[in-house]
């Protein structure tokens, strides 16, 4: 009676004791892959020895999550903080232009831009002095006038405008080249310098984020460019070489590709040119 007793519960001992652990491990899958790079008119390469890291959530989305949290300033507040008069400003918004030395400026600038937008007007002055231009109407007022005698100054300011807008209208082709002489005032190249810092700042914080909130398991390709994990729980993941390119030859490849491990199953996929992206010549 004493070894039946015995007999049993050792059998509910192993029930008890192995069915969670037998459970544990149904529930939880494997991933097999292997990576290849295929050059330009060359034979594909295994990708070795590279890391590989097997996320939660997609790097591209995991980026676009730090970039959130630390956005540029909108197009509009940039413009409302540059040091110009509140006419250029003005014409900023409504036009979608930050390079005011673009070639074909003058094509969008009408002789009223021209004339109210000071910025504007000291270009065209300055693109049409030293008598380059025959005809161009020259200001009678004077600057001190506005204080000594107000009326003859404005009543000098509005002949000139009137001159000068039939002038440009009769001779829209004084407007090209004002782009030549914006350079003092063209916010494109401090709106630029604003966009590639922060681009830097998400290259720079993006997979660390990934690393301590997202990640599931890294591992290492061998010298075949083949890797396995195991004891992933089912679910989706995204298998990914962060902000790191895998090269060979011309070609330099990026991976973030997503993948589903199914319970008790190895998933097997293969990461080639055609699941990757291409970063010659790409911003990072």
């Amino acid at each position: 009676m004493r070894k039946a007793s015995a007999f049993f519960l050792t059998l509910l001992s192993c029930a008890l004791g192995t069915a969670p652990a037998a459970r544990a491990q149904n529930v939880n899958g494997a991933l097999d892959f292997i990576a290849r790079i295929t050059p330009t008119a060359a034979r594909s390469e295994p990708v070795r020895q590279f890391t590989f890291y097997v996320l939660t959530k997609s790097y591209a989305d995991i980026a676009k999550e730090v970039a959130a949290q630390d956005p540029p300033p909108s197009r509009e507040k940039f413009i409302d903080d540059l040091k110009i008069s509140p006419d250029l400003k003005e014409w900023l918004k409504g036009h979608d232009v930050l390079d005011l030395t673009m070639l074909g400026l003058d094509k969008l600038l009408t002789p009223d831009d021209v004339i109210h937008v000071p910025e504007f007007l000291l270009a065209y002055q300055r693109s049409n002095s030293g008598g380059v231009t025959n005809g161009t109407p020259r200001p009678k007022y004077r600057d001190a006038d506005k204080t000594e005698n107000p009326e003859r100054y404005q009543k000098q300011y509005q002949e000139y405008v009137v001159a000068l807008k039939k002038f440009i209208q009769a001779r829209p082709e004084t407007v090209s080249g004002i782009e030549l002489e914006m350079e003092g005032v063209n916010p494109q190249r401090k709106w630029s310098q604003i966009q590639a810092d922060h681009s830097k700042r998400v290259l720079r914080l993006a997979p660390d984020v990934a690393q301590t909130k997202y990640l599931a398991a890294k591992t290492d390709t061998d010298l075949e460019g083949r890797a396995v994990i195991s004891g992933l729980p089912a679910g989706s993941y995204w298998v990914s070489t962060l902000s790191l390119d895998a090269d060979a030859g011309d070609t330099r490849l990026r991976w973030d590709v997503p993948v589903a491990i199914q319970a008790g199953q190895t998933t097997r996929i293969e990461l080639t040119n055609l699941n990757a992206s291409d970063t010659r010549g790409a911003n990072p």
